[in-house]
């Protein structure tokens, strides 16, 4: 506690910022001028007097007759202050924490080389980065991993919480990083399904976002949503641009303009107890991240916590400091003899 003898204890912004526990205290304190005006009233009439020649240029007020006031005063700001100190006077500080039940979310984006078409702006591939990151701006403690695929997959960050590292690695991801050609969908949804199945999140997500077909990896994309399924990691699909380039023909890799394929990415979607989504343009993908944002809520709680500091000390100490002060002077000339 701070010095208790300071002056701030009674200024106005001190005394309107505490928080009263038994406030009705504070309503007697008009009652102490009454009770000073009582004792008075009641021994008026039993006061001793001494009879001396009254002289009217003596009877002016001068600094000693004031001072006979001193040991009153000092004891009804005493009381008052036991008044005061009796209200408990307290500084409440409260602090709220949220805490909640994460989700383990596994980002899946495809890289391939079709990602770099120009349908959404400035290119798919920058376009899914952008709503990713956004994405992951609106979770709360939420785990998140990153997966990147083209001809095979990639777990580019584990799960995590540290979403600054989860930046980091979202503005590096370039088609240059994994050079085999392709797009491997049950590949990169094993692997999601590999970091999560032993994770002990309330709920695990998986996200994919690609623009085209299953083309090459060891594994098809429906027994992948089926291992998904089992492991208890629902799967989100989504589908990205108006037309696909790449499709494979054999082992060569033919220029086509022909529209997405939605049925594979569908299929995934509802053996994976997820949802399937298309997104056409910018706006559209934004709008698909909402929607999954909304589905997937955070269970949170907020805990309130009270910081209680009393002051009811300090004003005691000036009550009882006030109360000696008054003793100490009964036997001087600050005091009338007549009265006691």
């Amino acid at each position: 506690m701070e010095q208790w003898f300071s002056l701030k204890w009674f200024t106005l912004d001190m005394l309107r910022s505490y928080e009263w526990v038994y406030p009705y205290f504070l309503y007697a304190l008009p009652a102490i001028p009454f009770l000073f005006w009582l004792r008075s009233a009641f021994h008026r009439k039993h006061r001793q007097r001494l009879v001396i020649t009254y002289n009217k240029e003596r009877s002016r007020m001068d600094w000693l007759t004031l001072l006979r006031f001193f040991q009153p005063v000092c004891i009804a700001i005493a009381l008052a202050l036991i008044l005061v100190a009796l209200a408990r006077p307290q500084i409440v500080s409260e602090r709220t924490d949220q805490f909640s039940e994460g989700i383990d979310i596994m980002l899946l984006i495809d890289i391939s080389e079709s990602m770099l078409e120009k349908d959404l702006s400035p290119n798919r591939l920058e376009a899914a980065k952008k709503v990713a990151r956004q994405f992951i701006q609106g979770r709360l403690q939420d785990r998140i991993g990153l997966i990147i695929f083209a001809g095979e997959a990639v777990s580019l960050c584990p799960l995590t919480t540290d979403y600054e590292l989860l930046y980091g690695f979202l503005d590096e991801i370039e088609p240059t990083m994994i050079p085999t050609a392709g797009t491997a969908i049950g590949s990169a949804l094993a692997v999601a399904v590999n970091r999560m199945r032993e994770t002990s999140g309330e709920s695990k997500v998986a996200i994919l976002i690609s623009d085209g077909d299953n083309t090459s990896g060891n594994l098809g994309p429906t027994t992948a949503a089926q291992l998904a399924k089992a492991f208890g990691v629902r799967v989100y699909s989504i589908s990205v641009g108006k037309t696909t380039k790449l499709i494979k023909a054999s082992d060569s890799l033919n220029v086509s303009n022909s529209a997405v394929d939605e049925s594979e990415l569908q299929k995934i979607a509802d053996l994976g107890d997820g949802k399937y989504f298309r997104a056409t343009d910018n706006t559209a993908l934004g709008s698909v991240f909402k929607q999954i944002n909304q589905i997937e809520k955070v269970k949170s709680r907020n805990v309130v916590s009270r910081d209680v500091s009393d002051y009811y000390r300090v004003y005691l100490y000036w009550a009882v400091t006030l109360l000696l002060i008054a003793l100490s002077t009964k036997s001087t000339f600050m005091a009338n003899i007549l009265e006691d």
